[in-house]
């Protein structure tokens, strides 16, 4: 790979850039620009001096703006590039997926028929894995429109049957640094929108197929202790589409929890904590944007409280220790201000993180009833 040295930055900036003043010292380049429109232009550095193994940073200091260069060193991580890691992940997690289903299936059948366990875990699979899959498709898409490099999706394996969880969700990897927080609040908001459309269609399936218990068969099964409220929480997205059915809890209804409304109100789960202003979660990156990082900062700990409130004690705990390392994304840009339209988008954001939380059975009349499965 070619070699450039500080002169070929200091030409690169100077081409681009209306410089005032420079410093040289033992790290860093330091150039004070006038130019009154360099966001574009500073992205077009970054993206130029990645290339030639240079980091530079746009700060502002006592109004006046500088660009500050460093030589930086790749990081290699052998382990997480590798072609077969994502692949590997990718078929452990569908058959996690597909024995959760084929087991609830089966568990159910004890009591009502729902369907063959086989069928029934394949429909299960494609509902929860492709809440998950366009998630991620829909963060690598905003990724590559900002010509932001990334990884595969690496799905992250659960425990099916003891757990709850068949798969904790997935996750790519930034190859290259965020230029600026426009870019970090687009590549952030596009995953949650994305799974959240499929997870409304899941749900809307779901409470469509859904059947109803009759009343005196489901008091038997109360009274013999096969049967058990639902009791983790029902997000308002999956009581509208009960509702649309005439399966609301105005009706008296007792639902089966089928697989695939499992599928959707883990998807609204998972929407739920990402949109969450916390940590480097999607709603971090995009509160960190939005409010700054002294604001992101609080609320990130605001979330976690939340969080345990509603129940989730364990992923409070898991999110607060994980924060303490490194609590916000960094953009390179940290002056250039995000547009009105964003922020705009963001209260609409706030919005569907309400309409997913799994709102405790304290709080609301139970409208979903299972089998004591869990």
């Amino acid at each position: 790979m070619e070699e450039f040295s500080q002169e070929d930055v200091s030409s690169l900036v100077n081409s681009m850039f209306h410089v005032s003043d420079f410093t040289k010292t033992e790290f860093s380049l330091e150039f004070k620009i006038e130019d009154l429109d360099f966001r574009e232009k500073f992205e077009e550095l970054a993206r130029k001096l990645e290339d030639m193994n240079y980091v530079c940073k746009l700060e502002k200091m006592e109004n006046e703006k500088f660009v500050l260069i460093q030589k930086f060193t790749r990081k290699k991580r052998r382990f997480l590039n590798s072609k077969w890691l994502p692949r590997i992940l990718f078929a452990v997690v569908i058959g996690s997926v597909m024995y959760d289903g084929y087991h609830i299936t089966e568990r159910w059948n004890t009591i009502l028929d729902i369907g063959e366990p086989i069928n029934m875990a394949v429909i299960y699979t494609i509902s929860l894995m492709g809440i998950i899959g366009i998630h991620e498709l829909g963060h690598m898409i905003a990724a590559k429109i900002h010509r932001l490099k990334t990884t595969w999706p690496y799905f992250i394996p659960g425990i099916p049957t003891i757990t709850l969880f068949p798969t904790f969700g997935a996750l790519i990897l930034s190859k290259g640094l965020t230029v600026n927080r426009r870019i970090l609040f687009d590549v952030a908001i596009a995953g949650p929108i994305a799974g959240l459309v499929i997870a409304i269609i899941v749900a809307l399936y779901g409470a469509y197929t859904a059947p109803v218990l009759d009343p005196d068969f489901a008091k038997q099964m109360y009274e013999e202790g096969s049967l058990a409220d639902f009791s983790l929480g029902e997000p308002l997205f999956l009581k509208g589409a009960l509702a649309m059915f005439g399966k609301g809890d105005t009706t008296g209804n007792e639902v089966i929890v089928t697989p695939v409304l499992w599928a959707a109100w883990f998807g609204f789960f998972l929407t739920f904590l990402n949109l969450m202003p916390a940590w480097q979660l999607d709603g971090g990156h995009m509160a960190r944007t939005v409010l700054g990082r002294k604001w992101h900062k609080y609320m990130t700990y605001l979330s976690f409280i939340i969080l345990a409130a509603i129940g989730f004690v364990f992923p409070a705990l898991i999110f607060y220790f994980l924060s303490r390392n490194n609590l916000s994304a960094e953009p390179l840009d940290d002056v250039s201000p995000i547009t009105k339209n964003r922020k705009l988008a963001y209260i609409g954001i706030i919005g569907l993180a309400v309409l997913c939380i799994p709102i405790p059975e304290n709080l609301c009349v139970p409208i979903i009833r299972t089998m004591c499965l869990f």
